[in-house]
């Protein structure tokens, strides 16, 4: 089995293989971001359970579940099974197609969307503490509300004891994850119409 992480969610095929090849260091540098991020030196900051419970929130906000999803989740499971599948109930509640939000911008302002806010359920809070849903909820930002991100939001974070380290790798992890989530849609896509030869 290939421990190349977009070969695995994917499923590689010697076409797609031989894509991926030919832009080496891209798959090479996605590699690397998931080892640091995953398999990290120091997780003094930010631990594997919470690494692990925020992916699979992340890459579960998406209305349709793709294999990043379905990859995530199961990881999130086996570190971490009851705090899991509270993350994987809200992640699903909380689902969108977004970018949502509103632009401060005044030369913006047309281009404003409505959508959902997510704000973790109660009895979620209490299962998963307010350090992970207070990184719940920024992750959802992130995601689907990425316009509206403040200092505000920062704060929420500081205030139930994520550092400023923590609140970057944080930040990271959800870019990444959006990243790896549009190679592996892009990969899948080429796959389907057979470009991928």
């Amino acid at each position: 089995m290939t421990n190349d992480i977009i070969d695995r969610i994917v499923g590689v095929t010697p076409e797609l293989d031989a894509l991926r090849r030919r832009r080496p260091v891209t798959r090479e540098q996605l590699q690397a971001s998931f080892d640091a991020l995953f398999e990290p030196v120091s997780v003094e900051h930010v631990s594997q359970a919470e690494r692990e419970l925020v992916a699979a929130f992340a890459t579960r906000l998406a209305v349709d579940t793709d294999p990043a999803g379905t990859f995530y989740a199961a990881r999130a499971i086996a570190v971490d099974p009851e705090r899991a599948a509270v993350v994987l109930a809200e992640a699903a509640s909380a689902a969108g197609s977004g970018p949502f939000g509103s632009y401060a911008e005044v030369g913006l302002q047309s281009e404003n969307t409505d959508g959902a806010r997510y704000a973790p359920a109660t009895d979620a809070v209490d299962t998963l503490g307010e350090r992970l849903a207070a990184a719940l909820a920024h992750t959802h930002l992130l995601v689907l509300r990425p316009r509206e991100a403040s200092g505000d939001d920062i704060q929420r974070l500081l205030d139930v004891g994520w550092t400023a380290d923590g609140i970057v790798t944080l930040s990271q992890l959800v870019s990444f994850l959006a990243f790896q989530q549009r190679v592996v849609t892009g990969l899948r896509a080429l796959s389907r119409a057979g470009v991928a030869a």
